[in-house]
């Protein structure tokens, strides 16, 4: 083969032949197997290191491309397009979210609404829940969540029971807590939030207000932050033994506090919860 001068007979430029040629003069048959045509440097490659923060945030949090940019961008300094993180996500092969996380189409979400100053509607609700770890007979636990419509800020605390005297002491609480009035709060039909719970608040000078039932949509942002509270709260906990109640409720609270100044809100705009109603104060009509 290497007597053969002429390109011609093959259907293929001179240029082309000489360069078959000389792998094959220098390697034999290897030279002549098929290799990447990838380019040996690629100046414009995302750096390996973010492409793991990347990967990390995908596998761990399940976040979508949007969410991982914002979190990158708030943490880390590295800015980057939600494109530019799916193109990553999909040649690693994890391109595709859960289920229950992927996303819909836009006739078949529910419209979103938002109350424009903080403490105009406050939505509570209860999720049941059973700490790990534990032997022999099981303690019930139950999370109670209240959310301001306006700037997501949360309040959680888990209790033993689940009736009206622990929703009356858990709103307490959460009036005690929270850094402005409070004008209207909307539940569910359960029966924790029954006339005992609602002549409570009308006593305060606060409305109450139930959604009609079998309709949990309407109480969607509550509702919303207890499907984050699985995802990235109690799934992350992987088999921790949290058996003792003090315990958990010191883990719950540090939660709760990352949610409200830490944890970047999709709904906000990247803001965090406390940052929106720092918004909020400096500009009420924002």
């Amino acid at each position: 083969m290497s007597q053969i001068r002429s390109p011609a007979p093959y259907g293929i430029s001179r240029t082309c032949y000489y360069k078959w040629l000389k792998r094959y003069e220098d390697e034999g048959f290897e030279g002549l197997k098929d290799r990447s045509s990838a380019p040996h440097n690629s100046p414009k490659a995302t750096n390996a290191e973010v492409v793991e923060k990347i990967l990390w945030l995908r596998q761990r949090y399940h976040f979508g491309p949007g969410k991982i940019a914002m979190y990158l961008e708030r943490y880390h300094q590295i800015k980057i397009s939600p494109s530019g993180v799916w193109r990553i996500l999909h040649k690693a092969g994890v391109g595709r979210l859960p289920a229950s996380q992927r996303y819909k189409r836009r006739e078949t979400r529910w419209k979103r609404y938002e109350k424009q100053r903080p403490g105009h509607q406050l939505q509570v609700d209860v999720k049941f829940i059973e700490p790990l770890g534990q032997k022999g007979r099981k303690k019930r636990y139950y999370q109670y969540t209240a959310i301001d419509d306006c700037t997501r800020l949360r309040v959680l605390r888990a209790y033993p029971r689940n009736d009206q005297q622990t929703a009356i002491a858990f709103i307490d609480h959460v009036l005690s807590k929270l850094p402005f009035a409070v004008d209207q709060v909307q539940t569910d039909n359960g029966q924790e939030f029954g006339s005992a719970f609602h002549w409570h608040l009308i006593d305060k000078g606060i409305g109450h207000i139930k959604i009609k039932p079998r309709t949990p949509r309407l109480n969607g942002k509550v509702e919303r932050s207890h499907r984050i509270d699985s995802e990235e709260f109690y799934r992350l906990l992987e088999g921790e033994v949290i058996d003792d109640a003090r315990l958990f409720e010191t883990r719950l609270q540090e939660w709760e506090d990352y949610y409200n100044y830490d944890r970047p809100h999709g709904a906000l705009d990247g803001q965090t919860p406390y940052e929106r109603l720092r918004q909020k104060a400096a500009d009420p009509l924002s």
